[in-house]
């Protein structure tokens, strides 16, 4: 599934940042290791974003973004979603 996010403008496979989230926080991966194991940057992007989950609000609103989306997108918009995901999957 590409986003579960309309408008999504990174397209972010978001079963691929349910399978990193579930290596972080169920299986113990650290965001190095799910870097190193990342196949492309756009994978890279996803494991970011789950890394993101750590660090709390205002860390991540002052966060100054080099993404190509970030004058019309916000990593909160990401971030409060992937938070939603593992708070119903309980992991």
């Amino acid at each position: 599934m590409a986003t579960y996010i309309p408008n999504c403008l990174g397209n972010y496979n978001f079963d691929n940042i349910l399978r990193f989230a579930k290596k972080r926080f169920m299986e113990g991966y650290n965001t190095i290791e799910l870097l190193q194991e990342a196949d492309s940057l756009q994978e890279k992007e996803e494991v970011a974003l789950v890394a993101s989950v750590d660090l709390d609000d205002e860390t991540v609103r002052n966060l100054h973004l080099t993404c190509k989306f970030a004058d019309k997108c916000h990593v909160t918009t990401c971030r409060k979603f992937i938070k939603q995901m593992i708070h119903e999957l309980k992991i």
